[in-house]
């Protein structure tokens, strides 16, 4: 459609841009305030959709004229209208599954674990598998791991696996049944750490080496129409929240076909972005034939609904079991049950292999992201892509570096003059602001997701949750819900701690409201289709309860959400 008018001011508010189009509008809504999120961030009173796509956006009067016999009018009451969310990382089809077997209870402290493992044994045959995943310690108010001692206490005649990560915690019994013991090596040339005690048997903890436990899981399986049932709800859950738009940032190939089939039926919900999982501790052959394959696949060409876009490796471990690769060395911890002073984390691939399969991938029209942590992991990916870009120039490629929670200037710095990309999760400042400034104290945090800075350089970072378990916005591991992440950044407030994280690193509304709509489309290479309220664009946008801009910002991250449209049709709640 083309731009026929940029009309006058009209009530104070900016101009607007209508779009021209053969029929008149499916529906218009009007009478409120509607946050556009252009590149003047205009606030104006209507829109007006059709065909899918945002016709108009401008005053009561001006949007109201290209109403027809059939259109539908909706008056918004003076409600705040906003451009639909997107989430910049899930693990949906995972997390849709969860709780499939049986409901899982908030694990607030080792003893509430500890309870946990001793009924799901007295639920289960001797010899059985008890898997916990994802119940972070450093979200545990005890900040640390249960011991091998208290496993086996709880559950002596049933093997655990207390997963976080890539790390994880066993009793004695799984690392019986795993072969792991005083004289368990991991491989030459392998990542990964046995954490050993003085006499140099296996604690019990592991780090990046959650390959070598051979668990089985005792959980019902579900069917295929079930999973598929389940990814539908969650993809709803999200509507609810007003998240229109997802990537999904390390898809396997059975995950990459459950969302088509979703699309065939008519019951995507949710626009996907995919990047395709790629395990980067392979051998390079296979790293680059799995590359090669999505670069193959048929939706790596546009689709609006469902686009394999993305290559995901991972670099390092996390920050919320210890593995994380530091600049500097972690320091000896009870927390995290380090016991090396000069251990730095881990890096799970060597950097000249890391520019590799970063450049097959990117010289194939895939974005490459690596999970990348700690800063020691950061500045190492950076490094590899501005490599490349000496000879391959990267800015329309929009490399990705995904979480980096601990930066520094100087990878700052390459990111601007790279045209690197950012995808942060702010739930993890505010889940575990506490426990990181406990372990590595004030001066380590500056650049602790630093989105001020960031925006100040002119890095366009996106705004996801990093959800990976449990249906429910706020109950799940880790919480999707956008308006809390918005308040996150906003406020920089963790919980359990006196006072903000480094409040030089507050960002404005405005700013944070970008971070989930405009820049995460930008991240996905859709700026130009969504992420605004512009004529041409998609017609996905929220109807708030509460406005986003005005209301006390402790209210920011209990916003509700009225209706939620993806396409023009009402999403949430469902008509």
């Amino acid at each position: 459609m083309s731009i026929v008018a940029l009309l006058g001011l009209s009530s104070g508010l900016a101009s607007i841009a209508l779009a021209q189009s053969p029929t008149p509008p499916d529906l218009i809504l009007h009478n409120g305030k509607v946050v556009t999120v252009d590149p003047e961030f205009r606030i104006v009173e209507a829109l007006a959709v059709g065909g899918g796509k945002i016709l108009a956006v401008g005053t009561n009067d001006d949007v109201r004229k290209l109403a027809g016999s059939e259109t539908r009018l909706i008056d918004l009451a003076g409600k705040t209208v906003i451009p639909g969310l997107a989430d910049t990382h899930v693990h949906a089809t995972g997390a849709a599954l969860y709780e499939f077997d049986h409901p899982i209870p908030e694990m607030d402290t080792v003893a509430d674990v500890l309870k946990y493992v001793a009924a799901r044994a007295d639920a289960l045959e001797d010899g059985e598998w008890i898997l916990i995943s994802q119940v972070f310690i450093t979200r545990l108010r005890d900040q640390r791991y249960p011991t091998r001692k208290e496993l086996d206490l709880v559950a002596p005649k049933n093997p655990v696996a207390f997963r976080t990560g890539p790390d994880c915690a066993l009793n004695s019994l799984a690392l019986q049944l795993s072969g792991i013991d005083k004289d368990f090596k991991i491989p030459e040339g392998e990542s990964g750490l046995i954490e050993r005690d003085a006499n140099g048997e296996p604690t019990g903890i592991l780090r990046n080496a959650g390959r070598f436990v051979k668990s089985k899981s005792p959980e019902k399986s579900a069917s295929r129409d079930e999973r598929r049932e389940r990814l539908r709800q969650l993809l709803a859950d999200y509507n609810a929240v007003g998240i229109t738009s997802i990537a999904d940032r390390s898809a396997s190939e059975d995950a990459v076909n459950l969302y088509k089939e979703l699309k065939d039926r008519g019951e995507l919900g949710c626009r996907v972005f995919l990047s395709y999982g790629v395990n980067g501790q392979g051998k390079i052959e296979d790293v680059k034939a799995a590359i090669q394959k999505a670069a193959d696949h048929p939706l790596h060409q546009y689709d609006e609904w469902l686009w394999l876009r993305g290559i995901k490796v991972f670099l390092d471990g996390g920050m919320l079991t210890g593995s994380a690769y530091m600049k500097q060395p972690w320091g000896v911890s009870q927390i995290y049950s380090i016991t090396d002073p000069d251990y730095r984390g881990l890096l799970f691939i060597p950097e000249d292999r890391l520019e590799q399969m970063a450049r097959y991938a990117l010289e194939r029209d895939l974005q490459f992201t690596a999970h990348s942590v700690g800063d020691g992991a950061v500045e190492a990916l950076v490094a590899a892509y501005a490599a490349i870009n000496r000879d391959l120039p990267l800015r329309d490629r929009r490399p990705c570096v995904t979480h980096c929670n601990f930066m520094s200037p100087d990878a700052i710095a390459t990111m601007k003059d790279v045209g690197i990309v950012a995808d942060l999760q702010p739930a993890w400042l505010w889940l575990d602001g506490a426990t990181l400034t406990k372990q590595f104290g004030d001066e380590r945090l500056a650049y602790f997701q630093p989105y001020r800075t960031l925006a100040e350089q002119g890095v366009i970072v996106g705004g996801g949750s990093d959800h990976m378990q449990k249906i429910g916005s706020k109950r799940s591991v880790n919480p999707y819900n956008p308006f809390l992440g918005m308040w996150i950044t906003i406020a920089r407030q963790p919980r359990r701690m006196d006072g903000p994280l480094h409040p030089e690193q507050c960002i404005t509304r405005e700013q944070a409201l970008r971070l989930y709509t405009i820049q995460n489309a930008y991240l996905t290479f859709e700026e130009k289709l969504k992420g605004s309220l512009e004529a041409g664009k998609y017609a996905d946008f929220v109807v708030l309860k509460t406005d986003l801009l005005t209301c006390p910002e402790d209210e920011i991250a209990n916003i509700d959400v009225e209706a939620t449209y993806v396409g023009g049709k009402q999403v949430y709640p469902r008509p």
